[in-house]
């Protein structure tokens, strides 16, 4: 048994079992001992952007972490946007990353770096297993680091000579730290000052959004106290007899405008909501200015379990609302717009789907009738980097199998990470991609005028337009191994929609908006 070995050895006996990989040279030891562990699915992804959204999909939906393995430095760099979101989505992620042999870094070779600095801004935890005798604890170290609470990705760093030489350490025990309890006394502080406010809202984000915790939440909706969700989530179930609570807005004003009155904001899962960015003249804290602020459970803490003493304390009602299910009646005709599609996908999603929302300025279209189709989960864009939506669905469906999984990209968003579709095919997941083609970067159109820029002008206009030349969709998909069809129509989607819902495999939707 090498260091390779134990390595993956401790990673499969602690239930880490899909590897999103894209190896190089450093990494050969890893590759081979892959097969003499069966128990370990290797995926491979042809960029590192991938696979890093890939394991974030995967975490998110089996709250396990997947491992990558990411050549050096600069393979990690390549992977660092996915990773950056699964940062802000807490996704438990295991990011081996192979380095030159502990005796040849003295010599900066071209490929050396310094990778303990690059990886430390979106890792939890960062380490170098230096010597073989040392891998198998320092990856259950790792293991353990990942679940947090509240987790993240973290960073194990591979030398080639830990990897390659022998050793008798074959394996380690990870464990999975619980979360906090909730403290009784600041429950009850909290629904105290709830008692006392005018117009509370309980501002809900983290695992405060999951199935368990939203039938608490809906008990609080119940009780008359609102509650908000943060804009993008990691997780969270949406559709018939799931508790719909109100969205944080994503323009500032539109945000404040929304809570105006309120007097005070109690956070559960989640910390005070800022604006994306910065506009002159306008505020970066989503608070509405007098408003008092208290947290009943920060990240670290069990959010169901202080959501239900909340709902105690209040003597909130068992149960709370609902949606109901209902279906659009008939099927869109017309245009091929965001709005039309989403009424097709809210007709055909079936139980138990799973949207990945990479879909930017078309997304709402798709939101708004899928609040009372069938029960479904959406993963969202938490950390703004787009080009998430296909790596994200091919974790979710490696993690999910049985389950239909449907990626929503915008075409600017889509083309970060088109390499997706390569690995859809090959590992024959049950995956549709829908790319809404407005070959535009639409949203950075709306906020260019936010930001006072003015108009785009000619020069401008060229870093905005993507429709010079425009994107062969259909054949790139073909070309990458996925079947693909365009629709100009609401009645083409739908039908496209329809048969993609109907059949297994990966299947590609250009909507040309």
């Amino acid at each position: 048994m090498n260091g390779a070995d134990a390595l993956i050895e401790t990673l499969v006996d602690n239930g880490v079992t899909a590897c999103f990989a894209n190896p190089g040279t450093s990494e050969m030891q890893f590759v081979a001992a892959l097969d003499r562990q069966p128990k370990m699915r290797p995926v491979l992804c042809l960029f590192e952007g991938v696979a890093t959204g890939a394991a974030d999909g995967y975490g998110r939906m089996s709250d396990t972490p997947a491992c990558t393995l990411l050549h050096l430095g600069p393979g990690y760099g390549n992977g660092l946007a996915n990773l950056h979101n699964a940062r802000r989505a807490y996704t438990p992620i295991i990011n081996v990353i192979g380095d030159h042999a502990t005796y040849h870094r003295q010599y900066d070779a071209p490929l050396n770096s310094d990778i303990p600095s690059i990886v430390a801004a979106n890792s939890v935890w960062v380490k170098s297993a230096d010597t073989p005798d040392t891998v198998a604890a320092t990856a259950a170290e790792a293991i353990t680091a990942s679940y947090g609470p509240p987790g993240g990705p973290v960073s194990l760093i591979l030398p080639a000579d830990s990897a390659w030489l022998e050793t008798k350490v074959s394996k380690a025990v990870a464990s999975r730290p619980a979360p906090a309890k909730p403290d009784a006394a600041n429950v009850e502080a909290v629904a105290k000052a709830i008692k006392a406010a005018a117009k509370p809202v309980v501002l809900i984000g983290g695992r405060a959004v999951r199935a368990e915790a939203l039938v608490q939440a809906a008990r609080l909706q119940a009780a008359g106290v609102r509650v908000m969700a943060d804009t993008f989530v990691s997780r969270q179930p949406r559709g018939a007899g799931v508790f719909a609570p109100a969205r944080m807005q994503y323009f500032g004003e539109a945000a404040l405008a929304d809570l105006e009155g309120t007097d005070l904001m109690v956070y559960a899962g989640t910390t005070m909501p800022v604006a994306f960015f910065a506009y002159p003249d306008r505020p970066s804290v989503l608070v509405p200015e007098g408003c008092a602020t208290l947290t009943l459970a920060d990240r670290e803490t069990d959010s169901v379990a202080a959501l239900a003493a909340l709902a105690d304390a209040l003597s909130a009602p068992a149960t709370g609302p609902s949606q109901p299910l209902k279906l659009p009646e008939t099927a869109p005709t017309g245009g091929m717009t965001p709005q039309s599609a989403g009424l097709s996908i809210a007709r055909h999603l079936p139980e138990g789907a799973i949207i990945c929302d990479d879909s930017v300025t078309s997304g709402g279209g798709v939101a708004v009738p899928c609040m009372t189709a069938r029960p479904h989960d959406v993963l969202a864009l938490t950390g703004g980097a787009i080009g998430i939506g296909m790596p994200l669905a091919i974790g979710a469906a490696v993690a999910s199998p049985g389950r239909k999984v449907v990626s929503l990209n915008g075409d600017g968003s889509a083309m970060y990470t088109v390499q997706s579709l390569w690995t859809m095919a090959r590992e024959n997941l049950d995956v549709t991609v829908v790319v809404f083609a407005n070959h535009s970067y639409r949203i950075l159109n709306i906020e260019m005028g936010r930001t006072g820029s003015g108009n785009p002008g000619p020069s401008a206009s060229k870093l905005l337009d993507l429709g010079d030349p425009k994107i062969d969709w259909v054949s790139l998909a073909k070309g990458l191994g996925v079947p693909a069809v365009r629709c100009e129509t609401a009645e083409q989607f739908e039908t496209a929609f329809a048969r993609a819902m109907s059949e297994p495999g990966p299947k590609f939707i250009e909507a040309a908006i």
